[in-house]
């Protein structure tokens, strides 16, 4: 046993990495039942596609509205502590909801606003998990860290979790919501007993952002702003992160429509198929060191960048429901590898003092597109049905590839750590 802990988990990222991992990966698996378990609740209450997108928006939302102050938030204040009280504010609204869907009290609007709620609070809670790993591991650990958390998504949140929260959702709404509120629960008492360093290994002070006296809020986010404009690479990562997202968004807002109505399948299909992507990403993570070792960042993003655009294509195209878990599979494979690429070189390239507030500029391009992209796939779907968002996010994924892919040369080698072989 204490061997494969230290193949998963080598002993020199420390305790308290272990334990922020174990945290993660726990409320990873309460998200992934909650993912397959949320759009399936909407839908049960009203399935018009405008309302299914409503969902996703409002999901979407928070990060857009309250992700900057969440950054300067992160950067004055225990991170930690930040991070154990947005979960338990989740943990009480999740609390609510149950007790609704027990009763028989709850509605569409009523479901819709809880979801909301959630996400808030889980805006504050990941701004503030992820500048975390940087105060626990040494910088050229940080590429191992993040695959080890991105695997945990994705093995968990994606992979295990959708079907889970499926099939609790086809014996009883409440169960999956019952199942996440008790992970969550575990994986606040994991993240309490994490103790962070005032000095990060490495050298640079992890509270060197609360020794320049008070600042005006508006002053912090700018500085973050600017911060990423300046650095070549975080800024494409952000630009790129940005307009991709517009067509994904789209397109993913409209999935659990598209899955049952294109392909026929019904609730369990649903999140049997939403785990296919997270099965590509273990192949991502099984090549990574051999992807980042070999390849350019600059042409890891572009081949990642095409599949995704043909992504698009192929399930506007298809009414298999094979084709498109093929296609999943490969599209995961991508997120993966994008995904672990882009945090690494982000928190190897931030200045400690600065992690929270560049985090939230990347969390606001990343969701900005998000909520633009439901947005335009509700409309879309109500329209023209639901393959229509699936050739917007084709067509606009092919015009952003190819304004983007000069820009894309920014993210060189020299912009990230070495990526260790353990």
């Amino acid at each position: 046993m204490e061997r494969l802990a230290e193949v998963l988990v080598p002993a020199r990222l420390g305790p308290g990495f272990r334990r922020l991992l174990a945290s993660s990966w726990t409320s990873n698996l309460g998200d992934g039942v909650a993912a397959a378990a949320g759009p399936l609740l909407v839908a049960s209450l009203d399935a018009s596609p405008s309302v299914v997108a409503l969902a996703a928006t409002l999901r979407w939302t928070p990060p857009l509205l309250f992700g900057l102050g969440a950054g300067v938030l992160s950067d004055r204040l225990d991170r930690r502590r930040v991070a154990v009280a947005a979960n338990c504010a989740r943990l009480a609204v999740l609390a609510g909801l149950v007790a609704a869907l027990a009763t028989g009290t709850a509605t569409v609007g009523l479901v819709l606003g809880a979801l909301a709620l959630v996400a808030t609070a889980e805006v504050f809670a990941d701004s503030a998990a992820r500048t975390l790993t940087p105060m626990l591991v040494r910088r050229e650990d940080l590429p191992l860290a993040n695959a080890r958390l991105t695997t945990g998504f994705i093995t968990l949140d994606q992979l295990a979790g959708p079907p889970i929260g499926a099939a609790l959702f086809a014996a009883g709404r409440v169960w999956p919501l019952v199942g996440e509120a008790v992970l969550l629960t575990a994986a606040i008492a994991l993240l309490a007993r994490v103790v962070v360093p005032r000095v990060r290994p490495g050298g640079e002070g992890a509270d060197e952002a609360v020794t320049e006296g008070r600042r005006s809020v508006r002053r912090d986010v700018a500085e973050g702003f600017v911060w990423t404009w300046r650095h070549p690479a975080v800024r494409t990562l952000a630009l790129t992160i940005l307009v991709f997202n517009v067509t994904f968004g789209a397109a993913w807002a409209v999935l659990v429509l598209y899955v049952h109505e294109r392909l026929g399948l019904g609730a369990v299909g649903f999140g049997i198929l939403s785990t296919v992507s997270a099965a590509g990403g273990l192949l991502g993570t099984a090549l990574y060191g051999w992807i980042t070792r070999h390849v350019s960042l600059a042409n890891v993003m572009r081949v990642g960048l095409v599949l995704e655009t043909l992504t698009h294509l192929g399930l506007a195209l298809t009414r298999s429901a094979v084709v498109a878990a093929t296609i999943l599979f490969v599209f995961g494979a991508h997120a993966f590898v994008w995904g672990t690429t882009s945090t690494a070189v982000r928190q190897a390239a931030v200045p400690l003092r600065l992690q929270g507030r560049v985090d939230s500029v990347y969390t606001l391009a990343v969701f900005g597109g998000l909520v633009a992209g439901s947005a335009v796939g509700g409309a879309l779907g109500e329209r023209f049905g639901v393959t229509a968002p699936f050739w917007f996010a084709f067509g606009g994924s092919a015009v952003f590839l190819v304004l983007l892919w000069r820009e894309l040369a920014r993210i060189a080698l020299r912009s990230a750590p070495a990526v260790p072989t353990g």
